[in-house]
């Protein structure tokens, strides 16, 4: 490789942060990484594998408490880390552009989108200020926003997430920028959203001749982006090779087992997790990081440091016996979940509920003018006890509003929730006994809403003990332990703050907090998509194993459809609030009959290079839902005309799969290709 061509070159870099006690605790150890012109390079591992502090530092950034302990970052020649504050400014968003994981950390709320891209160019670019309004029209174009004249006098909360992080990248590409580096920048989107973007970054990269580095713990969104994969450990590069060698023939067990830990929408059952977690940071101080972790561990890995080697084919690995790993035949074995709960009374059950977030003004209620459309409509359904059920479906399909109603955050417009067949819930959390919060618990989406910043993780964890059972402090702290090791953490977390946390380490924390309670009911709202592949895999396990041992019951909102097909017992697909489709999970992944489910299915990603989304639904924002005919006649490719305008489609009945379409039973038949999963082109029709 070029060095003198290479925009970013890293040399020997390590960082790190020194404790009060003068001690030296390394998060970057000897990174050696050269990003050449027009390459997109992803960056893989665990949570706390410092793959992010890595794509900062690059920018020449490091967060507070850190530290460059040695080592050099230059861009296109220039040594970040030498350079005065406004050199660096003129950089970092103009020839050195960051996209980072929530656009909401990119974009100003009460700024219209058009102003937030104009500062973008006045400080990044030399657009004059007189064609800086078609210059943005044109960057909202590059990013396929439709109508960009109109998306330039809006504001952010008024677009979709993926339109946000459209407009977060056309900011980003404002400056011109010659590299591009993305934090998670697809996590947390559905799964049409998530292959429009990664569609459209390569379509970018290719046409700008844009290098990107890419850090992400879903690798098959980094299949379907990068050219090469660097593989991160414990602060260090342990594997480096091009993403065909990496997935195929990984030289490194640890990137295998990454790859043995993701679940996969055709196979059937709980992908394996890999045994044990990866040292706190300066733990290790001799020998291979990973291998305490490692089934193929000799004694020579505990002693001496491994660098890293080349291996015919390309990649370089940090592990003594690569050749043999490398060698090894890829095997996708998984476990089959717990059987779905048998008995005959619901846990759970929802009739007629309907919620809606929109209030009509006086003037309309004195004029009768009709009410908006409910956010979610007449959605009825049953749990019962130790069964999984999940609810699939884009953003802004009212998933995660069924939840809060189910656990009296937001009340009812109409309908009532049923706890044993006999219970009607209050509407309210504030209206609800203890026994029956005890009962019902909920896991955000985000951790940030469930964990006190102020108390530390044993304070948080304290807290539904005290409130539901009568310890001592020791059996509160044993207990506060046992809780942090089922989810994969240990007892030196107890004293941390949430700040000190990263984000699928929040996690874990937030959902030992829910089973504190000893519930009946968990409704999990996309618990695991902040959690890198091995976690999440651990956490499925932990759920499934819980439902083995105490019967727990769960209400499962993911828009990782591998995710639900490895941990669910049925699925409910909800589009704009209504129910599309529902009944056994491999029913509908087996054959998927509502056209919503079919674009859903199309679109997922995995980690495998010659695997490619099919867009058969247009990435767009819907208004309130429709009050006439079917929520998804506007975005449909397979719609059948008027009668989709106009009358509600009916529900029609194969067993216990149930579809609601105006096409015929007998013709909703999708095409599929040998592996299971939708396949092909369908041609859309006229107003379709």
């Amino acid at each position: 490789m070029d060095a003198v061509a290479a925009p970013i070159v890293i040399k020997g870099l390590s960082v790190g942060t020194i404790t009060r006690t003068g001690r030296t605790v390394p998060i970057l150890c000897d990174i050696d990484l050269e990003v050449s012109p027009g390459e997109t390079v992803g960056i893989v591992g665990e949570s706390g594998s410092g793959k992010s502090t890595l794509a900062l530092a690059a920018m020449g950034y490091l967060r507070r408490g850190l530290k460059r302990l040695s080592g050099t970052v230059t861009f296109n020649g220039r040594d970040l880390y030498a350079l005065p504050q406004h050199d660096l400014d003129r950089i970092r968003g103009g020839r050195l552009a960051l996209i980072p994981q929530n656009s909401g950390q990119s974009l100003t709320p009460n700024l219209k989108v058009g102003a937030q891209i104009a500062e973008a160019l006045r400080l990044h670019s030399n657009v004059p200020q007189g064609a800086q309004r078609d210059r943005i029209v044109d960057l909202l174009r590059q990013v396929r926003l439709p109508e960009p004249a109109m998306i330039v006098e809006r504001f952010p909360h008024e677009l979709s997430g993926g339109q946000q992080q459209r407009v977060a990248i056309a900011m980003a590409l404002a400056g011109e920028p010659d590299v591009l580096l993305l934090d998670e920048p697809t996590t947390g989107l559905d799964v049409t959203t998530q292959a429009h973007i990664l569609e459209l970054l390569r379509n970018l990269a290719a046409r700008n001749g844009m290098a990107m580095v890419y850090v992400s713990h879903d690798l098959g969104a980094v299949a379907q982006l990068c050219d090469r994969i660097v593989v991160m450990y414990a602060g260090e590069i342990v594997l480096d090779g091009s993403v065909r060698s990496v997935l195929k023939e990984p030289a490194h067990p640890y990137a295998r087992g990454l790859l043995a830990s993701i679940p996969r929408a055709h196979v059937p059952g709980l992908p394996l997790a890999m045994e044990g977690r990866p040292p706190a940071p300066g733990a290790v101080r001799d020998g291979c990081a990973f291998a305490d972790r490692c089934d193929l561990v000799e004694p020579e890995c505990r002693h001496g440091r491994m660098t890293l080697v080349d291996l015919p084919g390309g990649q370089r690995a940090r592990c003594r016996r690569s050749a043999d790993v490398q060698s090894m035949t890829m095997r996708d074995q998984r476990r089959v979940h717990s059987a779905s709960g048998t008995g005959t009374a619901p846990l759970l059950s929802l009739m007629g509920l309907s919620v809606s977030y929109a209030k009509p003004s006086l003037l309309a209620r004195l004029t009768g003018r009709t009410p908006p459309a409910p956010t979610v409509a007449e959605v009825s359904l049953s749990v019962r006890e130790g069964e999984t059920v999940a609810l699939v479906g884009e953003s802004g399909s009212g998933k995660s509003t069924i939840l809060r109603a189910v656990a009296g955050l937001v009340g009812p417009a109409a309908g009532e929730v049923m706890f044993r067949g006999t219970v009607a819930l209050p509407p309210t959390v504030e209206q609800r006994r203890p026994e029956l919060l005890r009962h019902i618990q909920l896991v955000f989406q985000n951790p940030d809403e469930s964990l006190n910043p102020r108390q530390t993780v044993g304070e948080i964890l304290a807290q539904p003990l005290s409130l539901y059972f009568d310890l001592t402090v020791d059996e509160l702290r044993h207990r506060s332990i046992d809780l942090l090791e089922q989810v994969r953490l240990g007892e030196h977390y107890l004293h941390r703050f949430p700040a000190q946390l990263s984000g699928g380490e929040k996690q874990r924390v937030a959902i030992a907090r829910a089973f504190a309670a000893e519930p009946s009911i968990v409704l999990c709202d996309e618990v695991t998509s902040a959690l890198d592949v091995s976690v999440q895999a651990a956490v499925l396990e932990l759920l499934d194993q819980l439902k083995r041992e105490r019967g727990t019951t769960y209400v499962f909102v993911s828009h990782d459809l591998g995710v639900v097909r490895a941990i669910a017992d049925r699925a409910v697909v909800l589009y704009q609030g209504r129910i599309c489709e529902s009944g056994p999970v491999q029913n509908i992944f087996a054959s998927p009959s509502h056209p919503y489910t079919e674009a859903l299915l199309g679109a997922m990603v995995e980690p495998d290079p010659d695997h490619r989304p099919v867009l058969l639904a247009e990435d767009m924002v819907e208004g309130a839902p429709s009050s006439r005919g079917c929520p998804f006649q506007r975005r449909c490719h397979r719609r059948l005309g008027p009668i989709c305008d106009s009358s509600g489609p009916p529900a029609q009945l194969r067993g216990e799969h149930m579809i609601r379409c105006h096409i015929p039973l007998d013709e909703l038949e999708p095409m599929q290709d040998a592996g299971g999963s939708v396949a092909g082109t369908i041609e859309r029709t006229p107003g379709g």
